[in-house]
């Protein structure tokens, strides 16, 4: 098993590492891929990078240990996602073809020309924090992996992990990832289509699955049994707080630039048909391996939720199969680590520095750098997966979708009114969480919403100024 998972891991480096022979040795391929990436390419590899460790160590143990009630997590993921991808994606990318910035802080600042170096830098001083504390859980879920399957320490995966990551910097930067998520994707959504067909038989069938599955004290709820508040409000309050996190997909750097580096932005249709068909379907398989997991393994108490996946592959795969799933699951945690970095190491070295750094061989060991703190966050995090990882995305979209949204449609906040709605969007988040109020309802929703409030106040306050002072320039010219 240990050689069959060597083996399809040097596989996936080798794909992302062959990446180094389409390099152009410039800045913008190496951070944007020079914006020429494929609609299926773009899909594939966005559904990956927003899966990661987060779907397939962090949902699927929230599922094994919630049940149906996760389904909630799904749908109104899904649903919010594609509403914010409807009239932000398309905009997005026409924005970052005529602003020719490559980074995602440099594509908000300089949405309509304005060369915003004040609010570019606190951008990129966000990302670069909490996409730190991203990139490490990524690290810990591949340790985690590899710990319950081979028993090694828990450190193995992540030092391992940062060795990928630097492979995959020092070959073709974005492009590196956005292939090895590719082919993660299909490889990881056959493998775990086998895993149920195998888990349902193994059960005796989809009827004996089901009656096993409804043996467990709620686990067939259609709500979680922990609401912080009982009954519809609460279960209402919990399917929409999850549409508040899909929704905040777009305050996600290293998923954007994504959808940024498309070849040309009248693909986006097809980019984000690829993506939605890919992560419906995997979702979905996700749910039911996580359901039909903690059937198989049983309630012990001892046991860790997160290791649900790779303990399901050892006792039901052969052990090539077994191999073959957990490669998938670490390279597409570090594939998604090493986009992190990359969006951290532009952030420092296109966004943060006073002068804007040119030289590839620079920004690459800027990223080995930025891989090294990664990896010491990891190696001394205590924090689970889904919890670091909601953390981060919280706090980034928090700060940073109601600024995109009020971009895409349209209007043009000011550097002081954009800046003091993405520190209050962002520290609702932080104080929400803070206060353990993230049990209640998702941290995004009330960091979102506040940011909308005051881009919302600001805008109309300012529009009632420009008015009156128009009136009174009129008058003036009339008396």
């Amino acid at each position: 098993m240990i050689w069959s998972f060597l083996g399809f891991l040097a596989i996936f480096v080798a794909i992302g590492v062959s990446s180094v022979f389409f390099s152009r040795g410039t800045k913008k391929d190496y951070y944007l891929a020079s914006s020429d990436i494929p609609p299926s390419l773009v899909g594939l590899s966005a559904v990956a990078t927003n899966n990661s460790g987060y779907m397939f160590i962090g949902v699927i143990g929230y599922t094994y240990a919630t049940g149906l009630a996760s389904i909630w997590i799904m749908i109104g993921w899904i649903l919010g996602d594609l509403i914010a991808s409807t009239f932000v994606h398309s905009r997005l990318r026409r924005a970052t073809s005529d602003s020719a910035e490559p980074s995602y802080a440099g594509v908000l600042s300089n949405w309509y020309g304005q060369n915003d170096i004040v609010l570019q830098r606190l951008i990129a001083l966000i990302s670069l924090v909490l996409l730190l504390a991203y990139a490490g859980a990524q690290l810990v879920a591949g340790s985690k992996a590899l710990h319950v399957l081979f028993g090694w320490p828990s450190y193995t995966g992540a030092i391992i992990g940062a060795i990928m990551v630097t492979l995959y910097c020092f070959a073709g930067g974005i492009r590196a990832s956005i292939w090895t998520d590719a082919a993660q994707s299909v490889v990881m959504i056959v493998a775990m289509t086998l895993m149920l067909i195998v888990a349902v038989s193994s059960l005796g069938g989809t009827s004996a699955a089901i009656e096993q599955m409804d043996q467990v004290d709620g686990f067939l709820n259609l709500f979680p049994q922990d609401l912080v508040i009982p009954g519809l409000t609460g279960g209402v309050l919990f399917a929409l707080s999850w549409m508040f996190a899909g929704f905040s997909v777009i305050g996600q750097p290293h998923v954007m630039i994504r959808f940024m580096a498309l070849s040309h932005d009248n693909k986006m249709l097809r980019a984000r048909l690829w993506y939605y068909l890919w992560f419906t379907a995997f979702y979905c398989l996700a749910t039911g391996v996580g359901m039909l997991s903690r059937v198989y393994l049983g309630d012990v108490a001892s046991f860790d939720a997160e290791l649900a996946l790779p303990t399901m592959a050892m006792e039901l795969l052969p052990p090539v199969l077994v191999g073959l799933v957990l490669a998938g699951v670490f390279a597409a945690t570090m594939s998604t680590a090493d986009s992190l970095v990359l969006n951290c190491s532009a952030a420092v070295t296109h966004d943060l520095l006073p002068h804007n750094i040119e030289n590839t061989l620079i920004l690459k060991l800027s990223t080995i750098g930025i891989v090294t703190v990664a990896l010491l966050w990891a190696l001394t995090s205590s924090e689970s997966v889904f919890s670091l990882v909601i953390f981060a995305w919280s706090g980034l979209a928090s700060a940073f979708a109601p600024l995109l949204v009020a971009l895409c449609l349209g209007f043009r906040p000011s550097q002081r009114l954009s800046i003091v709605a993405m520190l209050i969007g962002l520290m609702v988040a932080l104080s929400w969480r803070y206060f353990e109020l993230h049990n209640a309802v998702y941290e995004g929703l009330p960091g979102i919403m506040s940011g909308l409030l005051v881009l919302t106040i600001g805008l109309i306050w300012k529009k009632k100024t420009v008015g009156t002072a128009h009136r009174l320039v009129a008058d003036s010219d009339v008396g």
